[in-house]
């Protein structure tokens, strides 16, 4: 019989999608001020693989990942969507856009193994993690490289995102060792 142990800190990694350079800059102060500081940002992608948030958000979306240095338990992926749904209404509240979502903060976590997002969404590929949460596998880490699943986000296919997510792997493996 296997005996239970504490999963290994991971890096935990927060996707701000936006079209506003305010928005993002508010994000990290927030996000930093909270959570401690950002070990790694990677640049702001060009977001043109979905129109779903158009309709709330407005066209020309950017997505920018912030890794942090504060190496955490992912069995706190809950709460840490949470707070970051929490501090989209925030900023919202502060009626500086004229969108009803100016800032969407995805939370997550990079592993050794996969990359994990944190969704409010269910389906047949997440699993329940309480309170109205659920996580999904998006990326697995094979072969020396990072793969996806036929329900992988399409954006997250993407070579540019990989590199990215390479980088947050080896300083999480050089904090590791």
């Amino acid at each position: 019989m296997g005996q239970p142990s504490p999963h290994a800190p991971v890096v935990r990694l927060v996707a701000v999608i936006t079209r506003h350079a305010e928005a993002l800059s508010w994000a990290e102060q927030t996000l930093a001020a909270a959570w401690g500081p950002i070990a790694l940002r990677s640049p702001t992608f060009d977001f043109a693989q979905t129109d779903y948030y158009t309709s709330t958000m407005g066209a020309g979306l950017g997505k920018t990942f912030l890794a942090f240095e504060r190496l955490v338990d992912p069995g706190e992926l809950v709460e840490w969507k949470y707070q970051t749904n929490a501090w989209e209404d925030e900023f919202a509240a502060l009626g500086r856009h004229p969108e009803p979502r100016p800032l969407n903060l995805d939370s997550g976590y990079i592993s050794p193994a996969k990359l994990v997002l944190a969704s409010t969404k269910d389906h047949a590929h997440r699993i329940y993690l309480g309170r109205g949460m659920y996580a999904e596998i998006t990326l697995f880490y094979k072969h020396k490289a990072w793969r996806d699943h036929e329900y992988t986000f399409p954006d997250y296919r993407r070579a540019d995102y990989h590199a990215f997510f390479d980088t947050v792997r080896r300083w999480l493996r050089a904090q590791a060792s």
